[in-house]
């Protein structure tokens, strides 16, 4: 093997690097901007060009950065290391790494399909798969985008002509984003949360074309905020900033809105199923396309997943992982769903 696994997370003992490391190291091999896989406080930082702009907003800047263009590769003490699009975030990456003809991935968090804000997820055949497994549920299935967003823009329209101001939760960096290119810009004004504004900033920063925003911090006295639509975190909903919008309606993006006890529990009053992660059909496509002869699977429902594949005649088993989301959508992984929760 070319990788083990360490309390400090996946390591490559040959080339002396760690992969997404859950505390700092000398190097750190990175696979997208999102903090729960980038840490702060390495010292020297190698990741895909694309989530140059999302890395450097949320690193120090003492760290050392050297970045690769997607199918470009470097070598480290002989093991080749290069990033191919994974489809999560912009700039997210599978890590490959081939050393004596042995190669093995780490999809780092993927999902397959097109978004207009990232590059798609590209299969790698492999050795060895290390996969995250946050949706590895048989419920978990994903809509097509044109369903979900048309749907998006209906509950906006349909709030517009009610006189409410819309609030649509979704984490601050590649959910918000991949919610803004979708919107309807013919209905209506779109506000920004801070944390928003800044990630969409980076977004545009990268070439990532998005549609005009105004961050809510920049309005000051009194504004009629009737017919808009603010993108928000989700840590916001129920706080103080939210009364100045007035009459609302309130609607979370995440995939866990596939279950009705998580939109019950978020007290919001429309869910949209929307992930950036793989759902269960995707998984086990992502998997038969990569071909490995071997699965490690880690995040999520890792224990479910490694026996359906066993059971299907692959060799896998479960990475323990003690790293820790501030991811929403991983964060909040809820209870295993009831039968009578689901709507699969």
């Amino acid at each position: 093997m070319i990788l083990q696994s360490t309390p400090t997370g996946l390591y490559c003992a040959r080339g002396g690097f760690y992969i997404d490391p859950n505390r700092p190291v000398d190097r750190a091999v990175v696979s997208h901007a999102h903090t729960d896989h980038a840490r702060w406080g390495c010292r020297r930082y190698l990741s895909a060009k694309p989530s140059e702009h999302l890395l450097r907003m949320r690193m120090n800047d003492d760290a050392e950065f050297e970045f690769l263009n997607y199918g470009e590769s470097i070598s480290i003490a002989g093991v080749n290391i290069s990033f191919h699009p994974a489809g999560h975030i912009l700039g997210s990456a599978q890590v490959r790494l081939e050393y004596r003809g042995r190669v093995e991935v780490v999809t780092g968090d993927y999902k397959l399909g097109d978004d207009p804000t990232c590059e798609s997820w590209q299969p790698i055949r492999c050795h060895l798969m290390v996969t995250e497994s946050t949706f590895g549920l048989p419920v978990y299935r994903w809509q097509p985008d044109e369903v979900t967003t048309a749907a998006i823009n209906q509950w906006w329209r349909e709030s517009r002509d009610a006189g409410k101001c819309c609030v649509l939760y979704g984490y601050a960096v590649g959910k918000s984003q991949r919610l803004l290119a979708g919107l309807d810009t013919s209905i209506g004004p779109i506000y920004t949360h801070g944390a928003v504004e800044k990630g969409t900033q980076a977004y545009r920063d990268s070439g990532v074309a998005m549609p005009e925003t105004t961050h809510v911090g920049s309005i000051d006295g009194k504004h009629d905020w009737s017919g808009g639509m603010v993108v928000a975190v989700p840590s916001a909903h129920g706080t103080p900033w939210m009364r100045k919008f007035g009459r609302v309606s309130t609607a979370m993006a995440s995939g866990w809105m596939a279950v009705r006890g998580a939109r019950r529990r978020r007290s919001v009053d429309r869910g949209f199923i929307v992930s950036d992660h793989v759902d269960w059909p995707s998984l086990m496509q992502a998997i038969e396309a990569c071909d490995p002869e071997n699965v490690w699977v880690t995040h999520g429902y890792s224990a479910v997943v490694a026996r359906y594949l066993n059971e299907q005649g692959r060799q896998a088993e479960v990475l323990e992982s003690s790293t820790r989301s501030d991811n929403e959508e991983d964060a909040e992984t809820p209870e295993r769903p009831a039968e009578s929760e689901t709507e699969a």
